[in-house]
């Protein structure tokens, strides 16, 4: 069964950084197109970043230059690397594990963790 667990939130100020680290158990996270997705109060859950088994990247305008994405084969982890923080940061961010099995895509989810970044 695979589970994800995400951790490194918390609170910082403007300007600050903040390491979030997704630990995958199950499987190798190297089967995975894996993606960070973060959900503000009172608003959708959106995309931050991805990166695909063969270690290709994206980024959600909002954070291009300031976050990047880190996969560690050797920990089975999956990092999201937040530079120069904003409020508008300021979410519960989450982890999504992605994979293919005979035509059909499954989707997995860790609980999420806060971060709060204050002005």
């Amino acid at each position: 069964q695979v589970q994800l667990v995400e951790s490194g939130g918390g609170l910082v100020q403007t300007g600050e950084s903040l390491r979030l680290s997704c630990a995958v158990s199950g499987r190798s996270v190297t089967l995975f197109a894996m993606g960070w997705f973060r959900q503000a109060p009172g608003k959708e859950r959106e995309f931050v970043a991805a990166i695909s088994p063969r270690e290709s990247t994206a980024y959600a305008d909002s954070v291009k230059a300031r976050f990047t994405i880190i996969r560690d084969n050797a920990k089975n982890t999956v990092s999201l690397q937040m530079n120069n923080l904003k409020p508008e940061d300021t979410a519960v961010y989450y982890c999504k594990a992605t994979t293919r099995r005979l035509g059909i895509e499954h989707n997995y989810w860790g609980q999420g963790t806060q971060v709060t970044v204050s002005s």
